[in-house]
């Protein structure tokens, strides 16, 4: 029998931690008839935009519409190329696809982050954009990319799903670009109860194209003015991101609290690698969407850990993006990517996780290890 049981991330606390509040929410919303781009829905791309430091941001169905609707509006198409990390979960490729347009997959830096020196060398004539993922709850070295970008004169997007509230050299994930995208899905830093996402810009163009692609084109007065499409944030789980947003800080507080406590706990092992420590840089402010290490015998460790009660994920079933060659991928050209998905484990990170259970997995990943207790 296990000593205790410790869920990767646990779902039902999101709404069992403020039932009554968010009960108040929902019954706000539904007692005034308020479900499609209602006051709620304002009011929080509003509060969202200003948390962010960007002029606009808009609630769409998800995060992965907020990529490709961002691509429609400035302009991404047949014939482009997008550059990208293949470190990302294949919606971000997908988006490039359906628009049309073809991914480049890049591989990965010392960081885990986009290596801006790889997203150089794959730069061609067709190359469009370069897409950072801001992965994990850090940002990119921006200075980096942006220097490619300026050079090779092309756009900078950011799928920022897993980045709200990082920021690089003080300023935030998703506002370097020319847009950048959020993700509200209920385990992201920042969940609803369902599906949701935003897309952000500073571009007054692209938010005016953004306003009516999400809403099958029609103008603010009504009027269809182009083909669009239809991919709002409905306005009940925007009332609940909103109320959210509000004791985000604290959220992020306690994530980065955890991830010391990680660092205290493991930091002295050579046999895993962790993420950077909180201000370990500062250049980044790390938000620890999720805490994903690198580890000696990894599949070994995470069986040990799940008899443990412990659960952990290799995060996207461990397949980069270029290994799906049923996708017409290759499979290579990848290698510090393929060698990070040999040894990757995410570890329960997140605000239901108690200083108790922080202790517990560090005891028993040291246990695993021949390590004493910290």
């Amino acid at each position: 029998m296990t000593e205790r049981s410790i869920p990767f991330f646990n779902y039902s606390a999101l709404f069992a931690s403020q039932e009554e509040e968010l009960t108040a929410v929902m019954l706000d919303v539904c007692r005034r008839g308020a479900y499609i781009l209602q006051k709620d829905n304002l009011q929080f791309e509003k509060n969202l935009a200003a948390y962010m430091g960007v002029k606009h941001a808009f609630g769409v169905a998800n995060g992965t519409d907020a990529i490709w609707l961002g691509f429609k509006a400035i302009g991404v198409g047949p014939g482009d190329e997008v550059i990208l990390p293949s470190h990302t979960y294949i919606a971000t490729a997908a988006a490039v696809h359906f628009v049309g347009a073809t991914p480049v997959l890049a591989d990965i830096g010392p960081d885990h982050m986009l290596s801006a020196a790889s997203a150089e060398s794959l730069v061609t004539k067709r190359t469009k954009l370069i897409m950072p993922v801001q992965v994990n709850g850090r940002t990119c070295d921006m200075d980096a990319l942006e220097a490619v970008a300026r050079k090779h004169n092309i756009m900078i997007a950011e799928d920022a799903a897993q980045g709200l509230g990082s920021k690089f050299k003080g300023k935030a994930a998703g506002s370097f670009g020319k847009f950048g995208t959020i993700s509200f899905y209920p385990a992201k830093l920042l969940g609803c109860f369902g599906d949701g996402g935003a897309v952000v810009t500073n571009d007054d163009a692209i938010a005016e194209r953004i306003a009516l692609l999400r809403d099958n084109g029609r103008n603010p007065e009504g009027r269809v003015v182009e083909w669009g499409f239809n991919s709002r944030l409905d306005n009940l789980q925007a009332a609940i991101l909103d109320f959210k947003l509000k004791s985000f800080g604290a959220d992020i507080a306690r994530r980065r609290a955890i991830a010391a406590q990680y660092q205290a706990g493991l930091g002295n092992l050579g046999e895993v690698v962790l993420p950077p420590a909180p201000d370990a840089d500062a250049r980044h402010f790390d938000v620890y969407q999720n805490y994903e290490l690198e580890a000696d015998r990894r599949d070994a460790l995470r069986s040990h850990l799940e008899t443990c009660g412990i659960r952990t994920i290799v995060q996207w079933a461990g397949t980069p993006v270029h290994q799906f060659t049923e996708l017409g991928f290759s499979g290579a050209g990848c290698p510090a990517t393929e060698r990070f998905f040999s040894r990757c484990l995410m570890l329960p990170m997140n605000t239901t996780v108690t200083d108790d259970d922080v202790k517990y997995i560090c005891g028993k990943i040291r246990e695993f290890f021949g390590h004493a207790a910290s």
